[in-house]
Formats: structure tokens, C-alpha cells, sequence
């Protein structure tokens, strides 16, 4: 259950990249579940899921320019997958599977970044403009991952 739970955090990430490292920072200072004696204790922190917070509204906020670059651009998606891991290591941790839920949170990083570029398209050109699809997007990242967090043990 909890490499399914990491898997799809790291969708998450793939859709909105600081989503999920927010939504798991707040899981772990809350004590949802407990990563204090593990390498992603930092994630547990006072002030971790309001820096990520942050991140997310800004990511959320850009993500509407239309300058912004496509998430499967290099960069775009290296830092999508990073998160992905991130995120899924630190649902991983809280069971002692950090790695397993580090490999999860990548490959559904993978999976959110191809499939939600795909669906927004198809979103976008059905509404004929960008904007309700990636406001769609939006709230299935942000309401997807409390679903996660509720479901983490």
C-alpha cells in the first residue's frame, strides 16, 4: 500500500512539481506519519512544508504565463522527478522503505508528467484556451494529494 501511496505522490509531482513535497512536508510535521529518525527527518520540520508552500503557490502561479517552458522540457521534468522522489521517499521512510518509495515516486513522476501534459492538451483544446485546463489540473494535484495523505498509515 505505501509504494502504491508513494507511486502516487510522485504522479502528483508530475502534474505540479512542488505539490507534492509540500503535501508531504505538511504529513510529516503533523505527524501523519513519522520520519524523524530517518535521512528525510528535515521534511518533518518546523518550517519545511511552509517553504514548500510557498514554492507551490509560486509554481502554481507561473505555471499560468505563457512564457512558462513545458514541463518535458530537461529541466522541467528533471525537477519533476526529483520531487517525485523526494516526495515517495519520504512516504517510503515513514515504513522504512525509503528506497522502494524513492523508485515509486520517480516512475510516477514519469507517469504524471507524460499523462498530465497529454491530458491538459486535450483539456485545453476542448475548452479552445490553456487556462481552465490547467486550473483543472491544479485542484486534481492539490485535492490528489490529500487524498494521499490520508490514506498514508
Amino acid at each position: 500500500m505505501l509504494l502504491f501511496l508513494a507511486f502516487s505522490i510522485g504522479i502528483i509531482a508530475g502534474l505540479r512539481a512542488m505539490t507534492a513535497p509540500a503535501a508531504v512536508a505538511w504529513g510529516a510535521a503533523l505527524g501523519g506519519f513519522n520520519v524523524s529518525q530517518t535521512s528525510l527527518a528535515f521534511m518533518g520540520y518546523r518550517w519545511t512544508p511552509w517553504i514548500f508552500t510557498v514554492l507551490a503557490a509560486v509554481e502554481m502561479i507561473t505555471d499560468q504565463l505563457p512564457t512558462t517552458p513545458s514541463r518535458k522540457v530537461p529541466m522541467q521534468f528533471g525537477a519533476r522527478l526529483i520531487m517525485g522522489a523526494l516526495a515517495g521517499a519520504t512516504i517510503g521512510a515513514s515504513d522504512g522503505s525509503l528506497t522502494a518509495g524513492l523508485i515509486a515516486g520517480i516512475v510516477g513522476a514519469v507517469v504524471g508528467t507524460l499523462g498530465g501534459a497529454f491530458i491538459r492538451g486535450k483539456l485545453a483544446k476542448g475548452f479552445g484556451k490553456d487556462l481552465p485546463a490547467a486550473l483543472i489540473e491544479d485542484g486534481v494535484a492539490i485535492g490528489g494529494a490529500l487524498l494521499i495523505l490520508v490514506a498514508v498509515p
